[in-house]
Protein backbone atom coordinates (compact mmCIF):
# COMPACT_ATOMS: atom_id res chain seq x y z
CA UNK A 1 0.00 0.00 0.00
CA UNK A 2 1.58 3.30 -0.68
CA UNK A 3 0.27 6.36 0.05
CA UNK A 4 -2.04 8.59 -2.45
CA UNK A 5 -3.36 12.07 -2.26
CA UNK A 6 -7.02 12.57 -1.73
CA UNK A 7 -8.97 15.36 -0.70
CA UNK A 8 -9.48 15.40 3.45
CA UNK A 9 -13.51 14.23 4.73
CA UNK A 10 -11.52 14.26 7.89
CA UNK A 11 -12.42 18.22 8.56
CA UNK A 12 -16.05 16.97 7.83
CA UNK A 13 -17.71 17.07 11.20
CA UNK A 14 -20.49 14.62 10.22
CA UNK A 15 -18.37 11.36 10.22
CA UNK A 16 -18.76 9.70 13.78
CA UNK A 17 -16.14 8.85 15.78
CA UNK A 18 -15.70 4.82 16.25
CA UNK A 19 -14.13 3.13 19.04
CA UNK A 20 -10.56 2.25 18.86
CA UNK A 21 -11.53 -1.98 18.76
CA UNK A 22 -13.26 -0.60 15.80
CA UNK A 23 -10.27 1.20 14.33
CA UNK A 24 -7.65 -1.87 14.92
CA UNK A 25 -10.37 -4.43 13.82
CA UNK A 26 -10.26 -2.63 9.91
CA UNK A 27 -8.45 -3.97 6.87
CA UNK A 28 -5.41 -2.46 5.49
CA UNK A 29 -6.77 -1.52 2.44
CA UNK A 30 -9.18 0.78 4.91
CA UNK A 31 -6.10 2.86 6.10
CA UNK A 32 -6.45 6.64 6.48
CA UNK A 33 -10.05 6.02 5.74
CA UNK A 34 -12.55 9.01 6.90
CA UNK A 35 -14.03 7.27 10.26
CA UNK A 36 -9.90 6.39 11.31
CA UNK A 37 -8.59 9.85 10.19
CA UNK A 38 -12.18 11.41 12.18
CA UNK A 39 -10.90 9.19 15.46
CA UNK A 40 -7.51 10.39 15.32
CA UNK A 41 -8.42 13.95 14.85
CA UNK A 42 -10.60 13.79 17.96
CA UNK A 43 -7.68 11.63 19.89
CA UNK A 44 -5.70 14.81 19.06
CA UNK A 45 -7.60 17.72 19.82
CA UNK A 46 -8.73 16.03 23.32
CA UNK A 47 -4.88 15.44 24.17
CA UNK A 48 -4.40 19.36 23.04
CA UNK A 49 -7.41 20.94 25.42
CA UNK A 50 -5.79 18.75 28.36
CA UNK A 51 -2.25 19.79 27.86
CA UNK A 52 -3.90 23.60 27.69
CA UNK A 53 -5.77 22.81 30.44
CA UNK A 54 -2.45 21.50 32.04
CA UNK A 55 -0.40 24.79 30.92
CA UNK A 56 -3.39 27.18 32.82
CA UNK A 57 -3.32 25.41 35.85
CA UNK A 58 0.59 25.62 36.11
CA UNK A 59 0.62 29.14 35.76
CA UNK A 60 -1.90 29.72 38.33
CA UNK A 61 -0.27 27.14 40.83
CA UNK A 62 3.39 29.17 40.19
CA UNK A 63 1.03 32.83 40.72
CA UNK A 64 0.40 31.07 44.20
CA UNK A 65 2.98 32.82 46.47
CA UNK A 66 3.71 30.96 49.50
CA UNK A 67 6.15 32.57 52.21
CA UNK A 68 7.53 29.76 54.05
CA UNK A 69 10.37 30.97 57.22
CA UNK A 70 12.02 27.36 56.78
CA UNK A 71 14.94 27.47 53.60
CA UNK A 72 14.32 23.26 53.57
CA UNK A 73 10.89 24.13 53.01
CA UNK A 74 11.41 27.08 50.47
CA UNK A 75 14.16 24.83 48.88
CA UNK A 76 11.43 21.96 48.44
CA UNK A 77 8.71 24.31 47.25
CA UNK A 78 11.38 25.77 44.81
CA UNK A 79 12.49 22.26 43.72
CA UNK A 80 8.43 21.15 43.12
CA UNK A 81 8.00 23.92 41.11
CA UNK A 82 11.39 23.06 38.88
CA UNK A 83 9.82 20.04 37.89
CA UNK A 84 6.80 21.29 37.04
CA UNK A 85 8.00 23.90 34.73
CA UNK A 86 10.03 21.02 32.96
CA UNK A 87 7.52 18.33 32.42
CA UNK A 88 5.36 21.60 31.57
CA UNK A 89 8.27 22.52 29.00
CA UNK A 90 7.95 18.74 27.86
CA UNK A 91 4.27 19.11 27.42
CA UNK A 92 4.86 22.43 25.36
CA UNK A 93 6.28 20.61 22.71
CA UNK A 94 4.24 17.70 22.68
CA UNK A 95 1.05 20.63 22.01
CA UNK A 96 3.55 21.29 18.94
CA UNK A 97 3.95 17.85 17.67
CA UNK A 98 -0.45 17.50 18.16
CA UNK A 99 -0.76 20.97 16.46
CA UNK A 100 1.33 19.54 13.43
CA UNK A 101 -0.95 16.00 13.53
CA UNK A 102 -3.77 18.02 13.78
CA UNK A 103 -2.69 20.30 10.25
CA UNK A 104 -1.54 16.84 8.63
CA UNK A 105 -5.07 15.38 8.96
CA UNK A 106 -7.01 18.34 7.60
CA UNK A 107 -3.58 18.40 4.99
CA UNK A 108 -4.45 14.55 4.12
CA UNK A 109 -0.63 13.42 4.72
CA UNK A 110 -1.38 12.33 8.14
CA UNK A 111 -0.63 8.50 8.67
CA UNK A 112 2.00 8.32 5.78
CA UNK A 113 5.61 8.18 7.00
CA UNK A 114 7.59 11.21 6.18
CA UNK A 115 11.10 9.60 4.96
CA UNK A 116 9.53 6.55 2.80
CA UNK A 117 5.44 7.32 2.35
CA UNK A 118 4.75 3.86 3.93
CA UNK A 119 1.52 3.89 5.80
CA UNK A 120 3.13 4.32 9.96
CA UNK A 121 -0.03 1.62 11.26
CA UNK A 122 -2.73 2.16 13.27
CA UNK A 123 -1.19 0.03 16.34
CA UNK A 124 1.72 2.79 16.48
CA UNK A 125 -0.80 5.80 15.94
CA UNK A 126 -2.45 4.53 18.58
CA UNK A 127 0.16 4.18 21.11
CA UNK A 128 1.91 8.02 19.56
CA UNK A 129 -0.89 9.61 17.64
CA UNK A 130 2.04 12.32 16.41
CA UNK A 131 3.97 9.81 15.05
CA UNK A 132 5.57 11.05 11.72
CA UNK A 133 8.03 7.86 10.86
CA UNK A 134 7.23 4.23 10.23
CA UNK A 135 8.75 2.33 12.84
CA UNK A 136 11.40 1.24 10.65
CA UNK A 137 12.34 4.67 9.43
CA UNK A 138 12.27 5.60 13.41
CA UNK A 139 14.30 3.01 14.17
CA UNK A 140 16.76 3.51 11.66
CA UNK A 141 17.00 7.34 12.81
CA UNK A 142 17.54 6.07 16.27
CA UNK A 143 20.57 4.32 15.04
CA UNK A 144 22.22 6.89 13.21
CA UNK A 145 21.77 8.84 16.25
CA UNK A 146 23.43 6.50 18.08
CA UNK A 147 26.54 5.91 16.03
CA UNK A 148 27.26 9.20 14.60
CA UNK A 149 24.98 11.87 17.27
CA UNK A 150 22.85 14.16 16.26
Amino acid sequence: MTKTNKSTPAANQDIPVISEDAIRAMSEDDYMNPAQLAFFKARLQQLEKDLLKNAGETTEHLRETVLVPDPADRATIEEEHALELRTRDRERKLLKKVQQSIASIDGGDYGWCEETGEPIGIPRLIARPTATLSLEAQQRRELKQKLYGD
